[in-house]
């Protein structure tokens, strides 16, 4: 039995273009969005719009984004206020539930970030070009 090392599909990405039915205004944000959410609306919608990356169906995706940066922002303000731990009620020290909330909504966040094109590198990946596979060539046995 023999080793063979098989290539990896490789090619060039689809490049960021305008998207069928992209949006040309800056929609108002929900107004059941929390304050923080409301203002990421405000901050990011404007670029993905000008870029036409972005349709009213997806608006969804825009708005648990906006979400994951809120609950980012509250969990942050009371873990700075309250602190990292805190007493239960037998009195053992334990993590607030808040840094569990603040490590989900990053993950959550950059995950959308991805999806949505607002991280440099999520930018960098769609321009074209050969792929730039990170991780390490499969193994295929005959």
């Amino acid at each position: 039995m023999s080793c063979v090392v098989w290539p990896l599909a490789r090619g060039r990405k689809a490049e960021i273009r305008a998207v069928d039915g992209a949006l040309i205004k800056v929609p108002a944000a929900p107004s059941w969005l929390p304050v923080h959410a409301r203002a990421e609306w405000r901050r990011i919608l404007p670029g993905l719009i000008q870029g036409g990356r972005i349709a009213n169906h997806e608006l969804s995706t825009v708005e648990d984004y906006c979400l994951c940066v809120a609950r980012k922002r509250e969990a942050e303000e009371v873990l700075q206020r309250e602190g990292l731990t805190m007493l239960s009620p037998t009195g053992e020290l334990k993590r607030r539930p808040e840094t569990t909330i603040l490590k989900e909504a990053i993950e959550a966040s950059r995950r959308l970030a991805a999806e949505l094109g607002l991280s440099p590198a999520s930018r960098d990946k769609n321009k074209g070009g050969a792929a730039i596979d990170d991780d390490d060539d499969a193994l295929h046995s005959i």
